[in-house]
């Protein structure tokens, strides 16, 4: 997984897990399942991924809540983030609200900084994908923090980078371009070390920054960069491809081809998978992309199914931005 060979992956956890069924090791199939959990995140599987760790976490004798089985982070707070994280691909953020709060509640007293560092930056994840974010910032900081203490090469990349992608969002420039130079170089180093999983969310976080101050160019090397990675990564392809889409409607950039059909490829990803927040984005694309060609019924069943979406979903930022482009 860390080499980013997914498959690979995801055939070892597979094949331990029924080994541990097998010989009926209790310790080992909530480890294996708890790996099983994170292998199968890049390929969009989020409903398994729920189903798996809720079994996990049911099954986990109390007495073994602290319990890590050797990895960095007790197997109980490796369910949560799992759960956290694949609940807001799904858009069912209260529920992921709930399992993030126990996820820091577990990891507080632990006082191990990676636990923390986790729970927390699977917190800013949710509300970065709601879009409020100014609870994004604080998550998102105090576990970038916990993290750079704990060295956790496989995760700093994407926590900086979701730190410069808020700043920029909450219009603080300059911060931003600070955390985004911190992410590059961190990138760069953990990437000279053949450690590539998170490489293509933590560039789709930087695209995202880099699009914010208006660095187009920047934004659309960050994307393709990220795609490079997408081999059986079809979920985060969907996140890379719409970002592609949304550089596309830059001013400095407009290419109304290619964001029509970076557009349409991320939502048919992204329908497959149930990654609603992100379809209702792509919608939205559409449909200022439709406004903008004088195509007026087809921006507004575009933009209205967006709408209906963020509504359902509770997304408030991103309601109102719909409202104001059906306005």
């Amino acid at each position: 997984f860390v080499l980013g060979e997914v498959d690979e992956a995801v055939a070892a956890a597979s094949d331990a897990r029924e080994i541990a069924e097998r010989v009926q090791d209790p310790k080992l199939r909530l480890l294996a399942t708890n790996v099983l959990e994170q292998a199968i995140s890049p390929r969009g599987e989020f409903e398994r991924i729920v189903e798996l760790a809720i079994e996990n976490l049911a099954i986990l004798p109390a007495g073994w809540l602290g319990e890590s089985f050797g990895r960095f982070a007790p197997t109980s707070i490796y369910d949560r983030v799992y759960l956290v994280r694949s609940l807001a691909e799904l858009g069912r953020f209260d529920q992921a609200a709930r399992y993030a709060a126990e996820a820091i509640e577990l990891a507080e007293p632990s006082q191990y900084a990676y636990a923390i560092g986790m729970a927390y930056w699977a917190s800013g994840v949710l509300w970065l994908t709601r879009g409020d974010w100014v609870r994004a910032r604080s998550a998102i900081e105090h576990g970038t923090a916990a993290l750079e203490t704990a060295d956790a090469v496989l995760t700093l990349p994407g926590a900086i980078a979701s730190g410069a992608w808020v700043l920029a969002q909450l219009g603080e420039a300059e911060e931003a371009v600070r955390r985004l130079r911190e992410a590059e170089n961190v990138l760069q180093t953990v990437e000279s070390r053949q450690i590539v999983a998170n490489s293509i969310r933590a560039y789709h976080a930087l695209g995202r920054a880099q699009l914010l101050l208006d660095r187009s160019a920047d934004a659309r090397r960050a994307a393709d960069r990220g795609l490079a990675y997408s081999r059986s990564r079809p979920a985060d392809a969907a996140h890379a491809l719409h970002l592609r889409g949304d550089v596309a409607m830059h001013p400095d950039a407009f290419d109304p081809e290619s964001a029509e059909a970076d557009y349409r490829e991320a939502m048919v990803l992204a329908t497959s998978f149930g990654m609603r927040p992100l379809v209702a984005h792509c919608h939205l694309g559409l449909g200022k992309l439709d406004r903008r060609a004088g195509k007026r019924e087809q921006a507004r069943e575009h933009i209205s199914t967006a709408t209906t979406m963020y509504r359902e979903m509770g997304m408030t930022y991103w309601l109102e931005q719909t409202e104001a482009e059906l306005g």
